[in-house]
């Protein structure tokens, strides 16, 4: 068998692999690209933007179906068409995932689809989807093989009344009531969007509160606002047993209450698991993520991860950051960075966005911080929106002042939260933030006005 040689041979085409792939590209380097499925990986094509797709048409919808009149609107009768909906996200899917495979074709990296395995350092062996085998070699080969839903023992998905998020966003029929296990980003955003086309929706949670990893405050004012929607919330409530039946499934709880809850279809969404490639021996950290040094190399010589394989936090822009980081340092263009600042986002309505750290995580590291907080009910961007939901919270690490964590709840919270980010990573102060000057009337005024309600200088509250 002829052996094909590159510089880099990447393995996974999500938002890891092909920004590898593409700065490897960049620099000059003959590359290799192996993807199971399709370029954009699981985000793309069956997670961040499709999901983001059906949250829109529920916004929408959300919008015109209890607040036309608020807006001088009216008309006799708003309907949806379920196959349009889906078929929407299908198509916004399809339409990136084919200019991934464009900027591939233009940065000259050879496009494999297949399923790869390392026998060895240097050398990965592709068996593709035509069943024909190809045999690469390269000095480096990078990892970025992802992630799964986790099952839940004893409850396999089917694909119909037991689902996981990819099956969710490509339901043929809308259920009538759906129960979601797990409280997380994910399973709030099906809980919105279910619930926006009048699915009854009831959301098991262990933790005591949804969204668990950001700030508590904003988990309480979440939840409020949802269940103001109609979705149940079960919180601090544990699955007991969970079964199929004819009409869909049995679940018994238990916590704050003990009972037995039936719907047409169960979304489980309480996390994921690795895609480990197949063929060399990779040490695991407890896990079961490959363990990377701090230039995002395995154990095995040469050859290198990074994005959500490498665990948590699970995120395609952490993925993309790890990958440019991993490929850089394998060449010698920079010391790589391992993550250390960076925004989480949850897109239903009021979305949520965070970076830093919460308010919990500061006193539990015994930092002196000062809080501000903005409600976005006296903002005028939110009330001509009408959109006044939630607020902006910032922490300020005392004696010097410096940002340290930035929680948003309320309309355009994810596009709001570059700016903390970067602030935080420059070690931003109060003084520095307060100095900078917001347009008005936007919702980002509300960094400003919280940034100085830290320090009780608030002018519009």
């Amino acid at each position: 068998m002829t052996i094909i040689p590159y510089d880099l041979i990447v393995i996974g085409g999500g938002p890891a692999g092909y920004v590898g792939a593409i700065r490897a590209a960049q620099l000059g380097k003959r590359v290799a690209l192996v993807e199971k499925e399709r370029a954009g990986g699981t985000c793309l094509n069956w997670g961040c933007i499709p999901t983001k797709s059906l949250l829109r048409n529920a916004e929408i919808f959300s919008l015109m179906k209890d607040h036309a009149d608020d807006f001088g609107l009216s008309f006799e009768e708003l309907n949806y068409d379920w196959t349009k909906v889906i078929g929407r996200s299908r198509k916004v899917a399809d339409k990136l995932a084919g200019g991934i495979e464009f900027l591939l074709k233009k940065n000259k990296i050879d496009y494999l689809l297949g399923e790869a395995t390392i026998p060895k350092s240097g050398q990965v062996n592709v068996r593709k989807n035509d069943q024909s085998e190809v045999q690469l070699a390269a000095p480096k080969i990078l990892i970025a093989t992802g992630v799964t839903t986790r099952e839940m023992p004893g409850f396999s998905m089917n694909g119909t009344s037991v689902i996981g998020s990819r099956q969710a966003m490509a339901l043929a029929t809308q259920p009538k009531e759906i129960i979601i296990i797990g409280a997380g980003a994910i399973g709030i955003e099906f809980a919105y969007f279910f619930n926006a086309f009048g699915t009854k929706v009831t959301v098991l949670e262990m933790m005591p509160n949804i969204l668990p990893v950001e700030d508590t405050e904003v988990s309480i004012a979440l939840e409020k606002a949802l269940a103001k929607k109609g979705i149940t919330f079960l919180t601090s409530t544990k699955v007991e047993q969970a079964e199929v039946n004819p009409d869909g499934v049995s679940i018994v709880v238990s916590g704050k209450k003990n009972e037995t809850l039936r719907a047409n279809v169960a979304l489980v969404a309480i996390g994921v698991e690795p895609l480990l490639p197949e063929g060399a021996s990779f040490k695991l950290d407890p896990k079961g993520y490959l363990l990377v040094n701090d230039q995002y190399e395995t154990n095995i010589s040469g050859v290198y991860a990074a994005g959500d394989i490498i665990g948590p936090p699970w995120l395609a822009h952490v993925a993309s950051w790890e990958a440019i980081q991993a490929v850089e340092g394998m060449f010698g263009k920079r010391k790589p960075q391992r993550r250390r600042v960076f925004p989480g986002c949850t897109y239903c309505q009021p979305q949520v966005a965070s970076v830093g750290l919460t308010e919990r995580a500061a006193k539990e590291k015994g930092m002196d911080v000062k809080i501000g907080k903005f409600p976005f009910q006296a903002s005028g961007k939110a009330q001509a929106m009408g959109e006044t939901d939630g607020f902006v919270k910032l922490l300020f690490n005392e004696p010097h002042g410096e940002i340290v964590g930035a929680h948003i709840i309320g309309s355009e919270a994810t596009e709001m939260i570059a700016e903390l980010g970067l602030a935080i990573t420059l070690e931003a102060t109060y003084e520095d933030i307060a100095a900078t000057i917001h347009a008005h009337p936007t919702l980002s005024e509300g960094i400003l006005e919280a940034t100085e309600a830290a320090h009780g200088r608030a002018i519009h509250i």
